[in-house]
């Protein structure tokens, strides 16, 4: 454990942003599956809606860094991709 303060608070900053990073992550995660789970039950109306929450909370992971930009916007090209064929 560390014993200088300096050291002691870049510590707890560090959980601290770790726990809110996680938060955001499992949100976004959700988001996701929430959409998947929509898209199997065809009720194209909700997966529409929750597809813009997810994509909003893809994007904002990309931005604060939590996930790469390609990873954000190959997971919505995909949920793009599969409500406008279940759509279609």
């Amino acid at each position: 454990m560390a014993n200088i303060k300096s050291a002691i608070k870049r510590a707890s900053l560090s959980e601290e942003r770790r726990a809110h990073n996680a938060s955001l992550k499992s949100d976004m995660r959700t988001a996701v599956k929430t959409v998947e789970a929509l898209l199997n039950n065809n009720d194209l109306e909700n997966a529409k809606t929750a597809f813009v929450t997810a994509a909003k909370k893809l994007d904002k992971a990309a931005t604060k860094g939590l996930i790469h930009k390609n990873a954000a916007a190959r997971k919505k090209s995909r949920l793009a991709k599969r409500l406008n064929v279940t759509n279609a």
